[in-house]
Order: C-alpha cells, then structure tokens, then sequence
C-alpha cells in the first residue's frame, strides 16, 4: 500500500510541475513575449518566411490584445486573444501604453478576424497617407526612395503553406531566379527601410487615407504582395488598426528556417541567427 501511495504521490508532483510550468509560461508569453513564426513574404525582405521571432509586449503596454491566442488547425484548436481576455476588448485604453514611433515593425490582431498580422506603422493617427506611382506620400510629401539593387531568392515553394513568389522577372519556372526591386525608403522621422518592388500593380495608386483618432496606418515592406491597410476591412484588408489591437513590437530575429519546419534545423539560415530588425 505504501508503495502504491508513493507512486501516486509521484504522479501527482510530476502532474503540479507540469501544471505550474505551463502557468508560468502563460504568465511570460502575456506579459513579456510572445513567439511569432512568419507566414507569408509580406515583409521581404526585413521579414523572411520561415523568420522566428519574440515580440516585445512591453513596448507599447497591455489591452485585450497582449493575451495569448492558440491556433493549432490540425488538432482543430482555435483560441483568439478575446476568448481569454474578451471581457477588456472594448476599453481604448492600454495599461502602461506608449504608441509605437513610425517605422516600427509592429505585431497586431486583425480588427475583424482576430488573426496575428506583422507590418510597419507608416502612419500615425491624423495622418493623410497615399500611394502614388509605387511612392509613400505621407501628410503631401513623398516619402525618398533610393535605388539598391535586388532582391533575389530561388523560384519554389516556401515555408509551410508551400507558397511561391512573385517576380519582377515575369513568370519563371521552379528553380529559376526570382528579382525583385530594392529600394531604401526613408520616411519623415527619419527610419530608413527596405522595400520592394514587383511591378505595377493595383495598390501603387490610391486615394488619400486620413487615419482616424487612435488608430494606426500598416503597410508591408513588400508593396505589392501584401494585405495592408491600403485595403478596407470590408474588401478584406486590414484597414486602420485601433490602437487597442496593437500586440507588441518586433526587434529581433532569433533564428529562420527555409524548409518547411522550424525543427529542420539543417534549413536554418546562418546569417539570419540574433538579426536585428529595422
């Protein structure tokens, strides 16, 4: 009998270890960071699908958004930030909040979906931002962009969800270069970014935002293969972002893998280990 209690006892120590870690994790992905693996080549080339990063809550302070949100579709788990904390959605008002300075590459739930989106803050509230000709024109003066070179990465599919990139070489084949265009763009306080270009497309002209109260303008730094706030909420973009959804500040990559899985370890890029973002 005692035998039998003690190994009860055991699994009962290990059952609170487990349960204790996985609070403290909670804790520390809430309130300090929160890991964050890119998708899509939204932000090439700052941004690399297959990137590994930490985002930094305590940048801008803490709103419904800072808690977490699970999304594992092959066990069919599906728990957003309003499902923990849905109870402070509505409060505008961030606990500790500063708002992020313009160029900031900045992690935010979509207003509508809920989903982690990661762009940079073009705009802020009050601004009058528009493209024009593929050129940031933001409060009537255009952005500078200076020419450096290209961009250029092997034609196949990338990351998880296997997508391919778009070229500015036209349509090539599955091992073949793919370019893009590659501009330094500095916008009014100064920050100095890459962009890139793929040709003419649709979002390289619009009409003139104004960027409501409390609320903040994204773009991707690759212009023409991005869902951003060029785009309305209602013809499925992003729109303008409430201060309120805002997660947290991306400062570093901490390690990028080109296959198909972080685990991959041989797919690991050298180059892109502790890579600061800019």
């Amino acid at each position: 009998m005692a035998e039998k209690t003690g190994v009860v006892a055991g699994v009962v120590e290990t059952v609170k270890t487990i349960v204790y870690a996985l609070l403290i994790a909670g804790v520390f992905r809430t309130l300090f960071f929160q890991p964050f693996w890119i998708p899509s080549g939204s932000m090439k080339d700052t941004l690399l699908i297959g990137d590994f990063l930490f985002v930094n809550k305590m940048a801008y302070g803490y709103s419904y958004a800072s808690c977490p949100s699970i999304l594992i579709p092959a066990l069919g788990i599906d728990i957003g930030a309003d499902d923990f904390c849905g109870m402070f959605e509505d409060a505008d008002e961030r606990l500790f909040g500063s708002d992020p300075e313009r160029g900031d590459v900045v992690v935010f739930r979509h207003p509508v979906t809920g989903r982690d989106f990661i762009k940079r803050v073009v705009g802020m509230p009050g601004d009058r931002i528009q493209m024009r000709d593929g050129q940031l024109i933001i409060n009537d003066e255009p952005a500078p962009q200076t020419e450096d070179g290209i961009f250029s990465e092997r034609m196949e599919p990338q990351g998880s969800g296997g997508q391919r990139p778009q070229c500015f070489n036209g349509a090539v084949g599955d091992g073949a270069e793919c370019i893009k265009q590659r501009f330094v763009e500095t916008l009014p306080n100064g920050v100095s970014h890459d962009i890139l270009n793929i040709g003419n497309r649709s979002l390289d002209n619009t009409g003139v935002f104004t960027v409501p109260a409390d609320h903040f303008f994204f773009v991707g730094d690759n212009r023409d293969n991005s869902t951003d706030s060029r785009v309305a909420q209602t013809a499925g973009g992003v729109g303008f972002v409430p201060r309120k959804d805002i997660v947290g500040r991306a400062d570093r990559v901490i390690f990028s893998s080109a296959g198909r899985s972080m685990l991959a370890f041989w797919t690991w890029r050298s180059d892109r280990f502790f890579k600061a973002i800019e």
